[in-house]
């Protein structure tokens, strides 16, 4: 393993989505991550072959029967040889599988102990079944997504599940852990993807209290509402990516678009901002995607064609910048962020259920009679 996380021991328990990103995001960043995984027919929401499993990426498995009390005492096992554990299940089921935090970290009170949930662990909603729509839904942020014209657009599962949730929970449990360097030890991080997703609308809700936000959709300056921050689409059917807040960047936007500054209405007028993107609009279906990219792209009008997943790798920026990377032959985004000294990378591809596991258990030391006994042998 290399990376600034690396030593780091890491138990990732049975979940989809936003635990096993986060993992991934650890493991990415040299973290010894073992996932484990059920034994028998599990259903985790989108079958597919583990090579595209891209989520497991860099992660060992350990495939167990946590019905069985063996496995439930190797997986304590575990615990009091790791450093973090991340679980993804409903509020009390760790207790019931005799694994919550209060037995973990009597065997291990180093233990950063990692909880997500949609709702939370309290409320009123805590034991309910959810997904990211539901959760940003209650938040504001999925009101507030969308067309004046239209209902609220799901933006795929980005703000409630990977922003809100996983991207919390990895903060928050190096958090813990910058903090047991002081006290000596762990805590639970309860991240629950409505706390996080409300907390990335924190912007807007202060825009909100100063009167410069509207909870009319597609009436604000990052909603589609302003005619100079928005997709437009050109000859060819391509569509480009405008983001020209400032007004010199505004001015050269206009400049480039051939258009006329003293028949325009002005930048922030904004009853009259339906004439100006209408004016905006019939330029750039003037030219196709590449011809503007050609004029505009590198430029100050903060301007970029907006590509598909097919096309974003090819890009020659992100190409340059190695942004994503094809181990195996799977094309895939590279680790985030980077650093000077201690670089992050893709340890080995996603594995199958129950590869790597024998490996970690005997590197982590655990006894071959405890092996043994949890795979009933």
């Amino acid at each position: 393993m290399s990376g600034p996380l690396a030593g780091l021991r890491v138990i990732e328990m049975p979940a989809i989505g936003p635990v096993p990103f986060c993992g991934m995001l650890l493991a990415d960043l040299g973290a010894d991550v073992l996932r484990i995984d059920r034994t028998g027919e599990v259903d985790l929401g989108l079958p597919v072959e583990p090579k595209y499993e891209l989520l497991g990426r860099g992660k060992r498995s350990l495939a167990l029967d946590l019905k069985d009390p063996k496995a439930i005492a190797l997986v304590l096992d575990l615990f009091a040889k790791a450093d973090v554990v991340i679980e993804g299940f409903r509020p009390g089921v760790m207790e019931r599988l005799g694994l919550g935090p209060d037995v973990a970290q009597q065997r291990n009170p180093k233990l950063v102990y990692g909880r997500m949930t949609g709702w939370g662990q309290q409320g009123p909603l805590a034991p309910a079944a959810g997904h990211d729509i539901n959760y940003i839904a209650l938040t504001g942020a999925l009101h507030a997504i969308g067309r004046a014209e239209g209902g609220p657009v799901p933006p795929l599962n980005l703000v409630g599940d990977f922003g809100g949730g996983s991207l919390y929970l990895a903060m928050g449990v190096l958090a813990a852990l910058f903090e047991r360097q002081t006290s000596g030890r762990g805590q639970v991080v309860d991240a629950a993807m409505v706390d996080g997703a409300a907390s990335l609308m924190t912007l807007f809700y202060g825009l909100k209290g100063a009167g410069l936000w509207s909870d009319t959709r597609g009436g604000n300056m990052l909603d589609s509402g302003a005619p100079w921050y928005d997709s437009y689409e050109c000859a060819d059917g391509g569509f480009v990516a405008i983001g020209s807040i400032e007004g010199k960047f505004y001015a050269e936007l206009i400049q480039k678009l051939g258009l006329d500054p003293k028949i325009l209405p002005k930048q922030h007028d904004r009853r009259n901002w339906p004439s100006l993107r209408a004016a905006i609009a019939a330029s750039f279906r003037t030219k196709t995607r590449d011809e503007w990219c050609r004029l505009m792209e590198g430029s100050d009008i903060c301007f970029a064609p907006i590509l598909s997943l097919e096309e974003a790798p090819r890009h020659p920026h992100m190409a340059a910048r190695e942004t994503f990377v094809a181990p195996d032959g799977v094309t895939q985004p590279a680790p985030a962020p980077r650093f000077s000294r201690t670089p992050g990378g893709i340890a080995h591809k996603p594995p199958v259920r129950g590869e790597g596991g024998a490996a970690a258990l005997t590197e982590w030391g655990v006894t071959a009679e405890a092996q043994h006994a949890a795979s009933g042998e």
